[in-house]
């Protein structure tokens, strides 16, 4: 085992199989999506009459737009660390030790002749990360992140009216499906 702990200079290729599995998994997620156009038009905005009607917006409007929501929550998440750049290099910092450490790891990790479980790995890598999030100002910049991104969300769903949504989507919020 003379090539055991050192990293490949060529990482291994992704099968085909993979790359097209991957992309169409893509494509059946963001195909989900609305029309950005429907979601931002700016005559369906005004104020709902009654809590009740408020209530029944943002239930409809989540379920109609829950793939749009998530790519603006995720888009004004990333807005939010592009403006701390140390805790976008903490990120990259973790993502690379989950990458080098476990994801890109085929033979076990030996320490001066121990040999270190997966199971152990995923502890450390874990304990690391839970610990490098509450002792940085990492925590607070991601909870911001998707505070503010949530807090757009819930006020679109909320004067956004559903009345010229299509009627098949509605049945999902209402009953069964969802």
């Amino acid at each position: 085992m003379t090539t055991y702990g050192t990293i490949p200079a060529e990482l291994p290729r992704p099968s085909l199989s993979m790359i097209i599995r991957a992309r169409e998994q893509l494509g059946s997620i963001l195909g989900s999506q609305r029309k950005w156009e429907d979601m931002i038009k700016i005559q369906a905005l005004n104020l709902p009459p009654n809590v009740n009607e408020a209530a029944r917006r943002i239930r409809t409007n989540t379920v109609f737009f829950k793939t749009n929501y998530v790519i603006v929550v995720a888009l004004l998440l990333f807005l939010t660390l592009l403006l701390h750049p140390v805790s976008l290099v903490i990120i990259a910092i973790i993502a690379g030790a989950w990458l080098l450490q476990y994801f890109l790891r085929d033979n076990p990790l030996s320490i001066y002749g121990f040999v270190i479980d997966r199971s152990t790995i995923i502890t450390v890598l874990t304990l690391f990360t839970i610990a490098v999030f509450f002792l940085t100002d990492l925590m607070n910049n991601i909870m911001t992140g998707i505070f503010f991104g949530l807090t757009v969300v819930l006020l679109h769903g909320l004067f956004r009216t559903v009345d010229d949504l299509s009627a098949g989507d509605e049945k999902d919020v209402n009953g069964s499906q969802c």
